[in-house]
């Protein structure tokens, strides 16, 4: 792209679809010429950022303008259907995680992105800390050998503020589709997406084991995944647990020449520590500041400049779906 900016309507503009449009429009590529979001106090803090923009009711009045891209920030039970209008219509998308709430839908979506030759793009915003980063590419370098475990987790003190997370129907499950994405995808992503052969789960809610197929979010998980070449994967994640802290976030790989871990600091949600192993000693990576949160939206706003053309690796959203799929039983 050349010469004009890209115009971005940006659909839902709560904290965090506020925050990603400030990414966005950072990058110097794109302007917000369209904002949509039910709440009036929404829109006049995004108003804030993007003066000039049109504020419009509906997806439908959005798409009537011929927008290159749409971000999507709303609830995760419009994600799909948002996504394939908005596909449909002829506008790149950015959505927020989970893009569907099964792999079914999420297949829909990148179908649908595949026909119309549009750029998709999901917020997995982890695999952009530079923590993260850094041990991917000693992943492939060969710093630690042949991989072959590693221990994944997600412990959240808090969990959600708004009810329909606990509401099946609407969020597609519980603290696994909201936080234990991330670790699935993250793992995956570190190592270059092998297939996954088994995966096994213990789902909790208030302690009490949670059966298959129920109606009923969970709180704590616990999943064991085996990948191609013998991997073992595990993975934990919680909402309101008692951690000690806010949050526990950590990746741990080990492998036959070493090992790495990303690891949050006293609790933090947003501070990263990466260390490489070698035996007894620990090398620093990265470590300090490192504002990464909207990275993943700032590279697809470069990416759309590049070319509105469907991007295949977006197939990498269905094989993740697929694994909480079966963490689900479903």
């Amino acid at each position: 792209m050349s010469g004009a900016k890209l115009r971005l309507g940006f659909l839902g503009v709560g904290w965090i679809g506020r925050h990603r449009m400030e990414k966005m429009l950072e990058a110097g590529l794109a302007e917000a010429a369209v904002l949509a979001d039910p709440s009036p106090e929404m829109l006049t803090d995004a108003k804030r950022h993007a003066a000039d923009a049109v504020v419009v009711g509906s997806l439908d009045e959005m798409l009537a303008l011929g927008l290159d891209g749409i971000v999507i920030a709303t609830p995760s039970a419009l994600h799909a259907e948002q996504s394939i209008a908005a596909l449909q219509g002829g506008s790149a998308v950015f959505c927020q995680k989970p893009l569907g709430r099964d792999a079914t839908e999420a297949r829909a979506v990148v179908d649908a992105a595949r026909k119309a030759d549009r750029l998709l793009g999901l917020d997995l915003s982890y695999r952009h800390t530079e923590g993260a980063q850094r041990i991917k590419d000693a992943v492939r370098a060969d710093r630690l050998g042949r991989v072959f475990a590693a221990d994944l987790m997600f412990h959240n003190a808090y969990g959600p503020g708004k009810p329909w997370f606990f509401d099946k129907a609407l969020s597609g499950g519980g603290c696994v589709i909201d936080l234990g994405v991330h670790l699935v995808d993250l793992v995956l992503w570190l190592l270059d997406f092998p297939d996954v052969v088994d995966v096994r789960s213990n789902l909790f809610a208030g302690g009490k084991p949670l059966p298959p197929g129920g109606d009923v979010v969970e709180d704590y998980a616990v999943v064991t995944m085996t990948l191609a070449d013998d991997v073992v994967v595990r993975i934990a994640c919680s909402w309101r647990i008692s951690a000690g802290c806010d949050a526990v976030i950590r990746a741990e790989l080990y492998g036959t020449g070493g090992g790495a871990a990303l690891r949050n600091v006293q609790g933090s949600f947003y501070d990263f520590t990466a260390d490489h192993f070698a035996g007894t000693s620990a090398t620093r990576l990265s470590e300090g500041p490192d504002d990464w949160g909207g990275r993943a939206a700032a590279a697809w706003v470069r990416q759309l400049a590049r070319s509105p053309a469907f991007d295949p690796q977006a197939d990498e959203f269905v094989r993740s779906a697929d694994v909480l799929d079966r963490i689900y039983g479903r």
